[in-house]
């Protein structure tokens, strides 16, 4: 179990924690879903020359994903244009669902929102989606937003952060935090690279949503659970090891086999310091919420924090029946946490592009 340091310890650091209990959480996904054995027909018929690499399917541990569009769409050539198109319809639709879904599980009202945060990196918008969204549900005019953009799957775990801080910034106040991921529209069929056939092994397509409340007026609960401190890690001169190229007709995916190692190697003394930091002390946990990459991710992680295999259940559960959604992955496995009980002191991890890792830790 996580340990507690003395109050006036914690606060020597500069921790004196938040008024914020995550009030409700909501997830959806698109309406095309593919199994991963048609995953691996598909991506074999369009880069043929990886055939000595179909293994590497069967290892991610993925067993279902889901698309915005049937499989046929990602077969063509499509311009930046189309694809900005297509992205910001169903980004908005997904969005839609789960802010909807979420607000009335908190029982809320749109126009009780006092801010709304919205994160992505798989697609472009100006005016943000948050705008876009405003236009189609009732929010309150005075609503105070927040886009995040460029976080890559550490997006769930950092834009949560940012969404606490704001919220503890209004007493009694609701501040929606919404991601949404369409990892498949990155696909591109005329870039022959082993990332890119790599990732179409991986990624699916997904929206999440949390309700995040301010109790320092006494007025509300501890909700589903109360965030405990937040931080993050940067690690120098790591650009090559994730992110987005720029390309002519959408975004190259970055991926190097070096990513596992690099976690390996330093995932540790940067967890230590955040609690440190923290006020807190790493002899164990009651849990993680983990945002499952990959298998070998997953595996990675449990040898350097010395897991049991069960600690790392839900986020294996949700990379077999949804895939990598990156940001959006992370907060599945938090309402699967939430929904099956899980209770005690959590920590909760992300990996970004940076290369940077991003925490929370959480009181279920």
């Amino acid at each position: 179990m996580l340990e507690k340091v003395s109050s006036s310890e914690a606060a020597s650091r500069g921790q004196a924690g938040f008024d914020v209990a995550i009030a409700s959480v909501a997830t959806a996904v698109p309406g095309f879903e593919g199994g991963q054995s048609e995953m691996i027909s598909e991506a074999l018929d369009v880069f043929p020359q990886f055939a000595h690499m179909e293994s590497l399917y069967l290892n991610t541990g993925v067993r279902t994903r889901y698309y915005c569009e049937p499989l046929d769409w990602y077969r063509q050539v499509h311009s930046w244009e189309e694809r900005t198109a297509t992205y910001q319809r169903h980004a908005l639709d997904l969005l839609e669902r789960v802010a909807l879904d979420a607000t009335a599980r908190a029982g809320l009202r749109l126009d009780q929102i006092d801010a709304l945060v919205v994160n992505t990196t798989t697609g472009l918008a100006v005016p943000s989606l948050d705008a876009m969204l405003m236009n189609r549900l009732d929010f309150a005019a005075h609503t105070e937003r927040l886009p995040v953009f460029g976080a890559g799957c550490g997006g769930g775990v950092a834009g949560l952060a940012r969404a606490t801080r704001l919220a503890q910034t209004l007493p009694g106040g609701n501040v929606l935090f919404l991601s949404v991921e369409l990892c498949s529209l990155c696909f591109r069929v005329n870039d022959p690279s082993a990332a890119m056939f790599v990732s179409a092994g991986l990624f699916g397509d997904g929206a999440a949503a949390v309700v995040l409340r301010n109790t320092a007026d006494g007025s509300g609960s501890a909700g589903r659970g109360k965030v405990r401190a937040v931080g993050e890690h940067f690690w120098r001169d790591t650009e090559y090891l994730m992110g987005w190229d720029i390309k002519n007709d959408g975004f190259g995916v970055v991926m190097s086999i070096d990513l596992p190692n690099m976690i390996r190697e330093n995932l540790a003394a940067a967890v230590a310091g955040f609690l440190e930091r923290a006020g807190l002390r790493l002899s164990g946990l009651d849990g993680v919420i983990l945002h499952p990459g990959s298998s070998r991710i997953l595996d990675v992680v449990e040898e350097v924090l010395v897991l049991a295999p069960a600690d790392l259940e839900l986020p294996r559960a949700v990379l077999r029946d949804f895939g990598n959604m990156s940001s959006v992955t992370v907060l599945f496995v938090l309402e699967q946490a939430i929904d099956s009980g899980r209770s005690g002191r959590h920590l909760m991890t992300a990996f970004g592009p940076g290369f940077s890792a991003y925490f929370i830790v959480l009181d279920l």
